[in-house]
């Protein structure tokens, strides 16, 4: 795989734009790490690899155990989540998969159950923002960082 082009470089207002939402995000007070799994479901979902060594390095740093790390992707069928990570990651599936979900009334149900009306809006920018990361890094196939260093490494 190839980059198609440096996103950074060729909009670097949209990119500081993007920036000044996750900053906001980052500090609008859903738990980091709850933010950290909902940011590693989207990735998972989407594909994403260098956002999902980006934030699967960042869950760590915020306390994550490798075992809720590596169960995500079977975070229903596990009991290492809270009703709480489970709604928000069940609403980041469901707007994750919009085309196929359509928000359902009982996803919106369990978040409501769980989470503030400021928090169920902070959550839901914490979903948009992963998914457009997720769709720029993907659409111009930014290289992972261990794929450029393997590929410096074997050019050297």
């Amino acid at each position: 795989m190839s980059e198609r082009l440096s996103f950074h470089t060729a909009s670097p207002e949209a990119v500081k734009a993007m920036l000044a939402l996750s900053a906001y995000v980052a500090d609008c007070g859903i738990e980091r790490s709850l933010a950290e799994l909902v940011k590693i479901r989207a990735s998972q979902i989407n594909g994403c690899a260098n956002c999902l060594h980006m934030h699967t390095a960042d869950a760590r740093k915020a306390g994550e155990s490798e075992a809720r790390i590596y169960l995500l992707t079977a975070w229903r069928e596990s009991l290492l989540y809270t009703p709480r990570e489970r709604a928000a990651l069940a609403w980041t599936e469901a707007l994750t998969k919009l085309s196929e979900t359509n928000a359902p009334d009982e996803d919106y149900a369990a978040l409501a159950a769980h989470f503030s009306p400021k928090e169920q809006v902070d959550l839901t920018l914490i979903i948009n923002v992963i998914n457009s990361w997720n769709r720029l890094a993907v659409g111009f196939r930014t290289v992972h960082p261990n794929d450029r260093r393997a590929a410096a490494k074997a050019a050297a």
